[in-house]
């Protein structure tokens, strides 16, 4: 009976529950079962896997959610693995993201500022705190990245974005639409507040990000800032940031002919 570390932070403990039905709907018709052990410092879920299908649901677990590997020795150079930002305001040369190495001590992932310079902004010198804000960056914000480099003596880790992170926002970028990134509430929660505060109505659909993180795609001409102060009356414990195409493109001296 393996235990797992699952790259889902929750934002208090009473979502547990919720975190419980997910996997039982995630896992369903398999011969699986899991339990919840609790939850680690940085508020990640560990739980309990057995069952004859043990390691076909261990391996959906980490496609779909992602599963910590907490130590050095599973990390592959040029592997890609999920993460989440931690720490903004930690380096001003380096974007911090926890993938869950815990052991023998807490080592995050760094992104170096000329790699996301690189991918993200043509490799426009600009400093991290610009372009956090440009693309809507938060702390515990889901992100998929590649190893670059493991250093186990050093305790250091390099990465980069992943190709399926940067094509994700490329697409984002394309569409036009402004994006309000919720992190907090699940889904369902993120969908009844939209209809309490009628921001349904601005909204094409809700994309989940993770099981607590979801963003909401604006429809063509709206801006998802001011959607915060709707919703944000209902969703009162939540973190909001947006990314904003037209920011992006604005930045990049970029017409929307350009996109393709």
């Amino acid at each position: 009976m393996p235990t797992i570390i699952l790259l889902t932070r929750v934002y208090n403990e009473s979502k547990l529950k919720f975190v419980d039905k997910s996997l039982k709907s995630i896992l369903k018709g398999l011969k699986v079962e899991t339990e919840i052990r609790g939850i680690t410092p940085r508020g990640m879920v560990q739980i309990n896997v057995s069952g004859e299908d043990e390691n076909v649901a261990l391996n959906y677990l980490d496609k779909e959610i992602g599963i910590c590997p907490t130590s050095f020795e599973p990390l592959k150079k040029y592997s890609e693995v999920k993460g989440r930002i931690i720490s903004l305001s930690k380096s001003r040369n380096e974007l911090h993201v926890d993938i869950g190495i815990t052991s023998p001590q807490i080592v995050d992932a760094a992104i170096p500022i000329q790699c996301l310079q690189a991918q993200l902004v043509d490799g426009r010198k600009i400093a991290l705190k610009e372009l956090i804000e440009l693309y809507g960056f938060c702390e515990h914000l889901p992100l998929t990245v590649k190893i670059l480099d493991v250093n186990k003596e050093k305790s250091y880790i390099e990465a980069m974005l992943s190709e399926k992170q940067i094509s994700h926002y490329k697409n984002w970028t394309k569409s036009l639409l402004d994006r309000l990134i919720i992190l907090g509430p699940p889904l369902w929660e993120v969908r009844l507040a939209s209809k309490k505060a009628r921001v349904n109505r601005d909204a094409v659909n809700i994309e989940p990000l993770g099981i607590f993180e979801s963003a909401v795609a604006c429809k063509l001409g709206t801006d998802a800032v001011g959607l915060i102060p709707k919703i944000g009356k209902i969703l009162r414990n939540s973190t909001f940031s947006v990314f904003s195409p037209k920011r992006i493109l604005e930045f990049m001296d970029y017409s929307t002919a350009l996109i393709s």
